[in-house]
């Protein structure tokens, strides 16, 4: 194929989950072979939802969507692993990727780990014993191995180190064939994006850019900078007319018809004025309140004994000495599998003989997989679920506003939430819970990047203990950061 073939085309796509819920308003675009194309909107915008219809896995509800030549092929490297996924082992996972029985299955699973730089994983490993990290490599590798016409990748750096960020990278600017991206890592892809799809999810409509990341960011800043200064000579207009319309009419005689000539020019003045993207909104500023304690309380939160890491699939323990204190931040780094997630999650529960924790500290978690919520509860009960004392519902909604949750969210089950709307209901539910500790497991992954400076002051000041694992380095640089537990060098 070359260039300029078209391998995937919308027509007059609209697409809505509930008649009150529409995603998708007669949209067109199309894609060429080869082309690499983020796909952007804000949280909830339907993104994801894009991905199912190219997929399949959802219908349009009008338009067409066409994969040519010969319906060109499609894999999906998706956000999480399937719950479904997790009891199978690395092998039995990828054999369904495949509609025939593959006779060299094993050996295509361990070329394809070399490309996604997952080493010492066996093929009959349970994936649910695969740390967070190799799980999305997993993934990753699971769409490649299938060498698709079409690879979609959402949010393929979630829960990636700095090398596995920079070997996909590398892999997906010499991949041959087209490459759609669903990612909030700016950096990433502006490495390799030669265009853009922006999904307004105020117009349900999809705009078209050609250009890397960051010139196509800037073009719509300056584009909605040219419409409000358009705007505002427009409701200008409009005003001074509607006044002199005003004037003439008292007069009345002939110059009523005059007035009447003048409002309907002010009315066509207004059907004319642009309609201004409204862009990303970021949340508010917020901060996560500390915990009040007793007038005896000293400051201290846990004292940590041990941690441990994976050598070779082994658990190995190492004796440490730390002292946890209020204002007190820890980063957990290490290389992807070393288990820096099963530490945070024995931490969260509080396991381990040899750690001490003080009476009725409360622990907020940011699980990475959202795992510690109820996927069936309303956004509002988790919120009111750690509230203290009686309902308060203003404050929760109001809370809620500043993440940019609105009503039909907080009433939507969280498994309904798009990923990043579950990362901004987790801080949300951080702040109302008040903890005294802070345990917080890749708290970027899925979240706009518009949202991260205003999300790393807030854990900058916490008054708090916090212990944190994050591999988005620009964001960690933003946190005051007091000691580093590399589980690589135990």
């Amino acid at each position: 194929m070359s260039d300029e073939t078209v391998v995937l085309r919308f027509d007059e796509v609209s697409f809505e989950y509930q008649s009150n819920k529409k995603l998708l308003d007669e949209v067109d675009f199309s894609v060429r072979s080869g082309s690499r194309i983020t796909l952007m909107g804000q949280n909830g915008a339907g993104k994801s939802t894009i991905f199912k219809l190219i997929t399949n896995e959802a219908n349009p509800l009008s338009g067409k969507i066409s994969r040519t030549p010969n319906n060109a092929t499609v894999a999906l490297a998706h956000q999480v692993m399937p719950d479904e996924a997790k009891e199978m082992s690395v092998q039995e996972f990828f054999s369904t990727a495949f509609k025939e029985k593959q006779y060299n299955l094993d050996k295509q699973i361990k070329d394809i780990f070399k490309v996604v730089n997952l080493v010492n994983v066996p093929i009959d490993r349970k994936i649910k014993a695969l740390s967070g990290g190799q799980q999305a490599r997993v993934l990753l590798a699971y769409a490649l191995i299938q060498n698709p016409d079409i690879l979609l990748l959402d949010e393929p750096t979630n829960n990636l180190d700095q090398q596995g960020i920079e070997h996909l990278t590398g892999f997906l600017m010499l991949y041959e064939k087209t490459v759609i991206v669903i990612s909030h890592d700016a950096d990433f892809l502006n490495t390799f994006s030669d265009g853009v799809l922006y999904l307004d999810a105020h117009t349900q409509k999809i705009e078209q850019y050609s250009g890397n990341y960051y010139v196509v960011v800037e073009e719509i800043k300056n584009r909605v900078e040219r419409e409000n200064k358009l705007n505002a000579r427009m409701q200008a207009q409009i005003k001074e007319k509607r006044a002199k319309s005003e004037v003439f009419a008292h007069k009345g005689g002939k110059l009523r018809g005059v007035a009447k000539r003048m409002r309907e020019a002010a009315e066509e003045a207004e059907e004319s004025i642009v309609q201004v993207r409204k862009e990303d909104k970021t949340i508010r500023d917020f901060t996560i309140p500390f915990q009040e304690f007793d007038i005896h309380f000293d400051g201290k939160i846990a004292e940590l004994n041990s941690v441990g890491a994976f050598k070779d699939g082994l658990l190995v323990e190492k004796k440490i000495n730390l002292v946890l204190r209020k204002n007190t931040h820890i980063l957990i780094a290490g290389p992807n599998g070393i288990g820096k997630s099963t530490l945070l999650e024995k931490l969260s529960q509080r396991s381990g003989p040899s750690n001490r924790w003080v009476d009725n500290v409360v622990s907020g978690y940011y699980k990475q997989d959202f795992g510690n919520l109820d996927f069936d509860k309303t956004a509002y009960n988790t919120l009111l679920e750690v509230m203290e004392g009686p309902e308060d519902e203003h404050k929760i909604r109001a809370s809620a506003a500043s993440f940019l949750l609105d009503g039909k969210i907080l009433a939507s089950p969280v498994g309904a939430l798009s990923e990043g709307q579950k990362g901004l209901l987790s801080f949300c539910r951080l702040m109302l819970m008040k903890p005294g500790l802070l345990i917080l497991d890749e708290p970027t992954n899925h979240i706009n990047f518009r949202h991260l400076p205003v999300i790393a002051k807030a854990l900058d000041q916490y008054k708090g203990a916090l212990i944190m694992v994050s591999h988005i380095p620009d964001f960690v640089a933003q946190i005051r950061i007091d000691e580093v537990i590399d589980l690589g060098e135990i």
